[in-house]
């Protein structure tokens, strides 16, 4: 089968991808389906991939991708065949069982992700378990596709991890990015006032064209007076980020007493610069948020089903895989970066 195949580690990524022809074909284990690929969508894990995640030790070459939208062609001996021409849509966050020792504190799932541990959707056909897809019914594939990994890492933030509540104050940085144009959708749903930062003023100016409260523009300054001064002088309930490195310490400072900082990734740097005298002073959350479960995907998909759509900056097609790489890894995106298959 065609797949865009990265064939080793290295930066920049785009230059590793390839696409085969003969990527051989997939069979579905008892539990899974295997899924005809309409529409497959990138994320910022798609380059980790290709750079090479430490400790992991991937072999390659591999297919990546955490974002698939598609028709169910077979299905494993125990899935019950009335899928099989369904389209769904999957979520690659694929939950491992794990011993719980006794008295044990309660802890997330484990995760094990399709599209990094194990080849992904950016092929012609993709595999998961059954009990990792949802039917999605009559919806264009594109934006199914470009809608799924990043809304629900989103909503696991918001919803589940800060609890987010209407009309609150949002700071929400590098907007532009998948997750964080996902966390402004839920936050306007939920009528919050929007704060927004980037390093490009065209990016704040489209963000203002979606609906933003305030924009920031990010020159490499404390930014968080600004911040504050947007959301009355007490600072923000709530701050998403995924960039973590330079802009950590400014999102703290942004955040009201009470205030929660939730993150989902380091694209600049995981050890950043903090003020835990500010932490605990204004008792303030720092909390962690990965992927999401079943649960939660199911709600956030309610919401595609009644309207909410992703923002697509470009849709390529499959052949073009290196393209839609480089752009992804040029930064210069405004919404997701989607491969149609079909």
């Amino acid at each position: 089968m065609r797949a865009a195949i990265i064939t080793g580690e290295g930066s920049p990524v785009a230059s590793n991808v390839k696409i085969s022809t003969d990527w051989p074909d997939l069979k579905p284990k008892s539990h899974e389906v295997v899924v005809k690929t309409e529409a497959s969508a990138l994320n910022h894990l798609d380059l980790w991939v290709g750079i090479g995640m430490p400790g992991l030790h991937l072999d390659f070459p591999r297919v990546s991708g955490s974002d698939g939208c598609g028709i169910i062609t077979e299905v494993g001996n125990i899935v019950d065949e009335s899928w099989v021409g369904k389209r769904v849509l999957l979520n690659a966050a694929v939950r491992q069982q794990e011993p719980v020792l006794p008295n044990a504190s309660p802890c997330p799932d484990d995760i094990r992700m399709i599209g990094e541990h194990d080849n992904g959707s950016n092929a012609e056909y993709f595999v998961a378990p059954v009990t990792n897809v949802i039917e999605v019914g009559d919806v264009d594939p594109v934006k199914a596709a470009g809608f799924g990994l990043a809304h629900l890492t989103a909503w696991r933030m918001l919803v589940t991890r800060a609890q987010l509540r209407a009309g609150q104050h949002v700071l929400i940085t590098g907007i532009g990015g998948g997750a964080a144009l996902a966390a402004f959708n839920i936050c306007k749903h939920f009528g919050c006032h929007t704060i927004v930062t980037s390093r490009h003023q065209w990016k704040l100016d489209k963000a203002r064209e979606l609906g933003a409260s305030e924009t920031v523009l990010d020159v490499g300054e404390d930014w968080s007076r600004a911040v504050r001064k947007f959301a009355g002088k007490r600072g923000v309930d709530v701050c998403v980020d995924s960039v973590g490195g330079p802009l950590h310490l400014p999102c703290i400072k942004s955040l009201a007493r009470g205030g929660k900082l939730v993150t989902c990734g380091c694209t600049a740097g995981a050890a950043p610069k903090t003020d835990l005298a500010r932490i605990f002073w204004n008792q303030l959350s720092v909390l962690g948020s990965t992927m999401g479960d079943m649960g939660e995907f199911r709600e956030v998909i309610s919401f595609f089903k009644n309207g909410m759509e992703p923002v697509i900056d470009s849709v390529h097609d499959a052949n073009d895989a290196s393209a839609a790489f480089a752009r992804l890894e040029s930064g210069d995106q405004f919404g997701k970066i989607v491969l149609r298959w079909t």
